[in-house]
């Protein structure tokens, strides 16, 4: 491929008078001058003028430079990035679900509200928890909800005084943002150096002032909580409630159940466990499960199953009110539904193992190499502390720019911000332990480029069509337009 004429932009490969189509003249009565001046543009808008081959491989070219699931490994930790099944893309786009209409009469849509039902229900089924809306339309949007969800439980008590919600300092960015945007103050209980909570440091900060504790498990460097019982004890003797981000739920599944463990809310990322797709920061599913007690609270409306089989929509007076304009993304939810109904029990009890397997053998198999500060078994992913040989000053930051010349997607770095130099793989269940082999390759093969030429990192990528842009300076000075880019040459 001719890379110095299609990695211009489609505005340097235009030229005056060129076009792609041609149109039959208007049969439309009147002209333009029947037009309103108020609804007329003052100059005609500044399009790139290309024939079509031009126009359709300069789009198909650049689509080769993303990266996705589809077309290699991507071991990005903190984010589960399974592969997503084409069946499940297949069951969204039938006529018959793509053609709804949210505000069609029930007796209409009773099909999809049984699809919804029946997700509902395999999500409490996993999280051990006694119902699940699907309302929320990503995962922070979830725990937002699940939040929500606490303080009208506690409101509802009239113990208006617990405003104040337990969050570790190696959270998820997402906790403490979702706490004090439902009105929570977020109080940080510090952890160990393992990455688990410190027990003794939370026991004082437990009052009657604290709402809930917010934990992920496995925590963020992909160790399990093994303290959780002790934990949901404390806090529910103090009154409090408490929550389980399910942004880590991968490994637990057919395994370990939230609910089991002393949970009371949780929140669930489709995109994640379930292999919806990411899609480029949406569309994304939260749903929001809680154990019983507490469901009235969820938000409005609810979906249930009538005595006589049939499947309504309810709202009630109890509830936190509606987070949504109605049922979430419904085709997200069916992808999911679809991944759940594929595996069925015996497939899902593998998933969290095979995750489980598949991190440890990459760690293992690279520690040597790259420096381990937590040596435990680990759950789905794990985090190195850049390279166990620093003396050549290559840092976290080339490895993962170096990754990208030889055809990965770099993993997490420089979180969580328990280590220096941070870089969080999780391989998940869905990879070939030929393909884990790979990467395991190129990443000691990195290793030792770091060592014995040390510059080839350090100035990596080498084959990509950028090399460093200068962040900064990119966030500061975004070029957003065509315009914009002739005026900064």
């Amino acid at each position: 491929m001719n890379r110095e004429y299609y990695g211009k932009l489609i505005f340097e490969l235009s030229r005056e008078g060129r076009k792609g189509y041609k149109l039959p003249k208007h049969a439309v009565e009147g002209s333009l001058s029947d037009i309103p001046s108020t609804l007329m543009r003052e100059s005609a808008p500044q399009l790139p003028e290309v024939d079509e081959p031009t126009l359709v491989r300069h789009y198909t070219n650049l689509s080769t430079n993303n990266f996705g699931v589809d077309t290699g490994f991507y071991p990005l930790g903190s984010c589960t990035m399974k592969y997503n099944p084409k069946i499940n893309e297949e069951v969204a786009a039938m006529p018959a679900m793509q053609k709804l209409h949210p505000y069609q009469p029930e007796a209409t849509v009773q099909g999809a509200l049984e699809a919804y039902h029946t997700l509902q229900a395999a999500l409490a089924e996993i999280g051990g928890m006694s119902e699940f809306t699907l309302n929320p339309f990503a995962g922070a949007h979830g725990e937002l909800t699940g939040l929500m969800v606490i303080r009208a439980y506690h409101e509802s008590r009239g113990d208006a005084k617990r405003t104040k919600v337990i969050v570790p300092d190696s959270a998820h960015g997402t906790n403490p943002a979702s706490a004090a945007v439902a009105g929570l103050k977020v109080v940080e209980v510090k952890s160990l150096p393992d990455g688990t909570i410190d027990v003794d440091a939370l026991r004082p900060l437990l009052d009657d002032t604290v709402a809930a504790v917010m934990m992920t498990n496995p925590n963020t460097v992909g160790i399990f909580e093994s303290r959780i019982p002790e934990i949901a004890q404390m806090a529910h003797d103090a009154g409090a409630l408490m929550y389980y981000d399910g942004a880590n739920l991968n490994p637990m599944v057919g395994v370990a159940r939230p609910g089991d463990m002393g949970f009371d809310v949780m929140h669930i990322n489709l995109h994640k466990t379930f292999s919806t797709p990411h899609g480029g920061g949406g569309p994304g599913s939260g749903p929001v499960g809680v154990r019983k007690g507490l469901e009235k609270f969820l938000p409005n409306p609810r979906v249930i199953k009538r005595d006589d089989g049939s499947f309504a929509l309810t709202t009630n007076d109890d509830a936190l009110g509606s987070i949504s304009v109605t049922l979430g993304n419904f085709a997200v939810e069916m992808k999911a539904l679809s991944y759940i109904l594929s595996l069925g029990n015996e497939g899902l009890k593998n998933v969290g193992p095979l995750a489980t397997l598949n991190a440890n053998y990459i760690k293992s198999s690279l520690n040597h190499v790259y420096k381990l500060p937590i040596d435990r078994i680990c759950k789905h992913e794990f985090v190195f502390d850049g390279l166990a040989d620093k003396s050549t000053g290559v840092t976290t930051l080339d490895v993962a720019k170096r990754l990208l010349d030889y055809g990965y997607h770099a993993p997490t770095i420089y979180f969580p911000l328990l280590f220096h130099e941070s870089l969080m793989i999780e391989p998940t269940e869905t990879e070939s332990k030929e393909t884990l082999d790979e990467f395991i390759s190129v990443m000691a093969k990195i290793a030792h480029e770091a060592s014995a030429t040390p510059e080839v990192v350090k100035t990596a990528p080498h084959n990509t069509p950028i090399s460093r842009p200068d962040d900064t300076a990119a966030a500061l000075n975004q070029i957003v337009t065509y315009a914009d880019l002739t005026q900064n040459a």
